[in-house]
């Protein structure tokens, strides 16, 4: 799935901003849109960023991905930005 694709897909539904880094990651991991979507629109948990107190942790189990956390970091200030993102394996069974 190319870039171009994902941003096309994105724009039909919450106008989330992805970086070029955030974009490379879900090309790379194969992670929908509609996943990030649903993250930062419903997170079963919200932190705070450890290293970066403009950011936010957020959160949720994805059924598409065998109930892996997907853990999309965004800016407060522009929530629907969407920094970067990963299935984080060490949320497994905590959420």
């Amino acid at each position: 799935m190319g870039n171009d694709h994902i941003q096309k897909l994105v724009a039909l539904k919450m106008e989330i901003r992805f970086t070029d880094h955030a974009l490379q990651r879900m090309a790379k991991k194969a992670i929908e849109p509609e996943w990030v979507e649903r993250v930062i629109q419903n997170p079963d948990l919200r932190l705070d960023g450890d290293n970066d107190p403009k950011l936010e942790h957020r959160l949720a189990k994805i059924p598409e991905l065998a109930n892996r956390v997907l853990r999309v970091i965004v800016s407060k200030s522009e929530p629907k930005r969407v920094v970067t993102l990963y299935p984080d394996r060490n949320m497994k069974g905590k959420i």
